[in-house]
């Protein structure tokens, strides 16, 4: 999913384009100015043989033109601002998931509806999701480290710090792997037990979502952030920060 990604070159060329229209018509405008300087000057004489006449429609023809290259020029200038404005997020879009954002579905038949308690079938698959401002109504998915995990679990199976942070079982984390930044969208039985787990495909790393998405497996240097949720009328709900780094490893 990925709305509307603004390019930055097209920026860049757009902004080209209305430099050197402006120029176009600044020079034409300067020229228009000069002929119908030297026409005016030429008039005085009633004489039909005057060579002002010829010049004043050559005059009346640059002004054509240039009111031509004036509107074309003002209209790429709009085009382009147009463009820019529509390829931008709006505010908030990038910021980190916020206490009573909900949370809607980031993929799939469903996208961009609410998650709910029925959506999430007990033991899994996980559900990819985006927070999203009750208020503003603003998807924050303009940075890809805002999606989000959420799994449905036997209670009884969560260790005691995950189980304080789930709601009947459900818990939520970032779906980026630590790794090297990759999301991580494979829930399949575990390469070193017998439990299914998340599976960043890049590189192998597992994770445990029962255990706060400890690593089990691969190269992941550590868990994966989680997320408190609240459950409210069947709907789920951000309930704070993120707990732990969001992300992979920073090079260097």
């Amino acid at each position: 999913m990925r709305i509307f990604a603004f390019n930055q070159s097209e920026h860049h060329e757009n902004d080209a384009l209305r430099r050197k229209s402006f120029a176009f018509f600044l020079a034409d405008f300067q020229r228009l100015l000069a002929c119908m300087t030297h026409s005016t000057h030429g008039t005085s004489s009633p004489s039909s043989d005057n060579p002002a006449e010829p010049e004043s429609c050559v005059c009346a023809a640059q002004t054509r033109r240039t009111l031509l290259i004036g509107a074309l020029a003002t209209t790429a200038c709009f085009a382009g601002s147009g463009h820019a404005a529509a390829g931008e997020d709006p505010p908030g879009a990038d910021e980190r998931p916020q206490k009573g954002d909900v949370l809607v579905f980031s993929e799939g038949d469903q996208e961009g509806k609410l998650v709910t308690f029925t959506d999430l079938p007990l033991g899994g698959p996980p559900v990819h999701a985006w927070p999203k401002d009750p208020k503003t109504s603003v998807v924050r998915s303009a940075s890809r480290l805002n999606e989000i995990l959420i799994i449905r679990l036997d209670p009884a199976g969560l260790d005691d710090q995950t189980r304080a942070r789930a709601q009947d079982g459900i818990v939520a984390y970032s779906a980026i792997c630590s790794h090297a930044g990759c999301p991580v969208t494979a829930w399949v039985k575990s390469d070193v037990g017998d439990k299914e787990v998340f599976k960043c495909m890049c590189h192998n790393s597992e994770y445990d979502p029962r255990q706060g998405a400890q690593v089990v497996f691969g190269p992941a240097p550590r868990r994966l952030a989680a997320l408190p949720l609240a459950l409210s009328d069947g709907s789920l709900t951000v309930a704070g920060n993120f707990i732990g780094k969001v992300g992979g490893q920073q090079p260097g």
